[in-house]
């Protein structure tokens, strides 16, 4: 399987500006530009690479804990997983993806809680977002809803 995504970016990099497309058309001429990665924290005026890397981690992590639940028998009412992104200034000069954080909460009727932890675990270091990104260091939070 290959997935594709357009950038097109006009202009400097401060001042500049670009869009983001994929055939799906969940990107159609979404927005970017500097402005939107460092000073639009409410995400409002377009998105930022960081924001896109937290979706898809999100996602990822998500589908294959659904499926680590599924191979023990059950099925999750509900899985929440909010990845945060934190991206830090250098000391050496530019920007650097420093740490991501998967704040998951998650309800599987008949599981208990050490099972489900075990399972997030385990999809945590197996779902392929997590590792493309295994340069960096990945915590899990985990809050089992009974």
């Amino acid at each position: 399987m290959k997935r594709k995504a357009t950038a097109i970016w006009k202009g400097t990099g401060l001042e500049g500006s670009g869009t983001l497309d994929a055939p799906s058309g969940f990107f159609d001429a979404t927005p970017y530009s500097s402005k939107t990665r460092f000073e639009n924290e409410d995400g409002k005026a377009g998105t930022n690479p960081e924001e896109l890397i937290a979706a898809a981690h999100a996602g990822c992590f998500c589908m294959a804990l659904s499926f680590q639940i599924a191979g023990k028998g059950f099925a999750a009412e509900e899985l929440n997983a909010v990845a945060t992104v934190s991206l830090d200034k250098q000391e050496a000069g530019g920007f650097a993806i420093t740490g991501i954080t998967l704040d998951l909460k998650g309800k599987v009727p008949g599981m208990d809680e050490a099972q489900f932890i075990e399972l997030a675990q385990a999809a945590k270091e197996g779902c392929p977002i997590s590792k493309a990104l295994s340069s960096v260091p990945i915590a899990l939070s985990i809050t089992y809803l009974s």
